[in-house]
């Protein structure tokens, strides 16, 4: 039997085109993917990261961005806090692009389990994907702080200043805000799914983003496949870990049809 580290060598030594080849392989012979993703799984559809060159943290604002996007700036600064939000946080025009894609067609042809995403943007759901878990919320669904009413996002765009709920009390995106926790049972059901899945697919994630990040230690498999840009902490610990674009790399892995 050939060991478990003669492989993880081997796809060390791979090229990118060899490591795809073996991406291909490891799905095929998997019944029970689950997918992680964060901002770069986005970036293809023309949403920003936030920490990247060109990213929103290295742009420069009255406030830092980080503050900007607090709980605190929110109930102190809640005019503010939407002129930003809805200027560089709402993509109307962003697209599913191919990570979004396949994903989808894996879940239809039913070797993907779950989609756990740290993103806000909707897009998965776009793209036909049915069991998506959104640790940080999302940007479609708002609802009210006095009686708890939901909102579509149009009412937020169409809102004049801070959107008002008809009983008299604030919007708020349901999204989580730095200084905000992570719903419990999204993070527990999270865990869960990698926990039971045979294949982790971790894309478009520098890792460092807690306590969402953290989840990946929950996997008790033997097929982590890391697919990034740039490096991450992980890398060392993936079975297989792949440099490139998110979208382009599962689109060659599977390509439709």
């Amino acid at each position: 039997m050939v060991s478990r580290d003669y492989l993880e060598q081997e796809a060390k030594n791979m090229n990118n085109e060899e490591k795809v080849e073996r991406l291909r392989a490891l799905i095929e012979e998997s019944e029970n993917i689950v997918f992680f993703g964060g901002a770069g799984v986005s970036t293809e559809s023309g949403i920003p990261d936030f920490r990247s060159p060109n990213g929103l943290y290295s742009q420069h604002y009255k406030y830092p961005p980080e503050y900007m996007l607090s709980h605190t700036f929110y109930a102190n600064h809640t005019a503010e806090f939407y002129d930003f939000y809805r200027n560089k946080m709402l993509f109307l025009e962003a697209k599913p692009n191919d990570a979004h894609k396949v994903l989808a067609r894996l879940e239809e042809a039913g070797k993907l389990k779950a989609v756990v995403t740290q993103n806000i943007d909707g897009l998965h759901q776009a793209a036909g994907s049915q069991n998506v878990l959104e640790l940080h919320g999302s940007v479609h669904r708002n609802y009210c702080t006095g009686c708890g009413k939901f909102y579509p996002l149009s009412f937020i765009l169409e809102a004049d200043g801070i959107p008002t709920c008809e009983c008299g009390e604030g919007v708020r995106p349901d999204v989580v805000l730095y200084e905000e926790g992570l719903d419990y049972k999204t993070m527990q059901d999270a865990a869960r799914f990698i926990r039971e899945a045979d294949m982790l697919i971790v894309g478009g994630t520098s890792l460092v983003v807690y306590p969402a990040a953290g989840l990946i230690r929950d996997y008790r498999g033997s097929k982590l496949v890391l697919i990034n840009k740039g490096a991450t902490a992980y890398d060392e610990k993936a079975n297989l870990a792949i440099r490139g674009k998110i979208g382009e790399t599962l689109k060659n892995a599977w390509p439709e049809g």
